[in-house]
């Protein structure tokens, strides 16, 4: 098929297709210690555990998994490769809906994995059909789709969850499926013929695709970067719930309403203000004013002893927001058309690798510095380390940037007026 111009409903079906996967990630959540302790007969100690090992498959599955997809939408279109795995996605839930042994859901959450990568040709498809000085707010309007998606998944699949554990399943399923028919009659391609690349397996795998992006060494350092933020920021999916329990006791409803709250912020800062902070300020300007806002935050949860406090550190944590859809755009202004699902799938895979790290090794710190053995009782202190981690990525990517020939003279809403 070839390339014509994106209509109006282009962005909006790439919004929903990452809200649907996000939602489709949180519609889950509330149901899973149960569905797995319902199809092992193990008490919630091991479930727990059974539950981090589909995590770890999940993450990992799309750290392989994401480079290909990538360079799959280079070579055969956006279109094609956004509707194939929605229509995975939708086979998925269902397998997983109706699953009847935990090898069953092991397997449905590797496909997950897989279908998840799409995330890398959603952006991709973003940097096609949007100008240079858009694109951050684009970006952040990605995020914003994360955000509105964590708020809606827990509350669909807590509330299906009550009736049957496998009503969220299903939910999915009807939401992807519906996806995919609005899309096969509205999404139209955006890489034309001759910006298509062949598909060569020794780039499209995790590490092949960041030996390409060697050649661009802004990109280079800034997914170096990227990969120290993404292992530092996996503290939150890692510790928020053991942590805000030993921390303020807090009981599952006091979660939910936290990352309710989270959610909220992260909509309104990625989805609104990101554009216009980003526009005047620029691109640069905003990567390193969005890390050192994590950084801080990181370091307020890490000695916050008041919930109210907890709150407001939250609240001032959102705005790191900016830092991300920045660096996106910088990253995506300096490769070419041709290659912009392979750095979307070079990203994705560095993000999907510290969410297999991380998890593994943050926990680690949260239970040393919170057992009689530790030189000081520190339940934050796997915060801290985030904190260190930021602003290395921070100094790392900031290094880069006088290399950067290509950067905007003025900010986008200048240029607009």
């Amino acid at each position: 098929m070839s390339a014509r111009p994106p209509g109006k409903h282009a962005f909006v079906f790439i919004f929903i297709t990452v809200l649907i996967d996000m939602v489709g990630f949180g519609i889950i959540i509330p149901v899973m210690p149960q569905l797995v302790m319902s199809l092992t007969g193990e008490p919630v100690e091991s479930a727990a555990v059974m539950g981090g090992l589909l995590m770890g498959v999940f993450a990992f599955t799309q750290f392989i998994f994401a480079p290909i997809i990538g360079g799959l939408s280079d070579r055969y279109g956006r279109r094609r490769v956004l509707l194939f795995a929605m229509l995975g996605f939708t086979i998925d839930y269902l397998i997983m809906g109706t699953a009847t042994t935990f090898a069953v859901l092991f397997i449905g959450r590797m496909l997950s994995g897989v279908f998840g990568a799409t995330y890398t040709t959603a952006n991709a498809y973003i940097a096609d059909i949007t100008d240079a000085k858009d694109r951050a707010g684009r970006f952040g309007m990605m995020g914003a789709a994360f955000g509105l998606g964590f708020i809606l998944g827990p509350v669909i699949g807590g509330l299906l969850g009550d009736v049957d554990p496998r009503y969220p399943f299903f939910a999915a399923a009807a939401l992807a499926g519906a996806n995919v028919i609005y899309g096969y009659f509205i999404l139209p391609e955006t890489l034309s013929e001759e910006n298509r690349r062949p598909f060569n397996i020794r780039r499209a795998n995790p590490f092949g695709s960041l030996i390409q992006m060697h050649k661009y060494p802004v990109v280079f350092a800034m997914l170096a970067a990227a990969f120290l933020f993404f292992l530092g920021h996996a503290a939150f999916p890692a510790l928020w719930t053991y942590f805000s329990t030993l921390r303020f006791d807090w009981t599952p409803r006091d979660i939910g309403f936290s990352l309710m709250a989270v959610g909220l912020a992260s909509a309104i800062v990625q989805g609104g203000l990101t554009r216009i902070i980003v526009g005047r300020i620029g691109e640069w300007r905003a990567y390193g004013i969005g890390f050192s806002i994590a950084a801080v935050a990181y370091i307020g949860y890490g000695f916050v002893s008041e919930v109210w406090v907890f709150y407001v550190i939250m609240a001032f944590g959102s705005f790191a927001g900016i830092g991300g859809p920045a660096m996106q755009s910088i990253c995506s202004r300096l490769v070419p058309a041709n290659s912009q699902g392979e750095l979307q799938g070079a990203m994705s895979s560095l993000q999907s690798l510290s969410m297999v790290i991380g998890p593994l090794t943050l926990p680690l710190v949260f239970r040393y510095f919170t057992t009689d053995d530790a030189p000081v009782y520190l339940p934050g202190a796997a915060f801290l380390l985030a904190a260190v981690l930021t602003v290395l990525a921070l100094v790392v990517g900031l290094s880069s940037r006088g290399k950067d020939v290509t950067t905007l003279k003025k900010p986008a809403l200048a240029e607009a007026e």
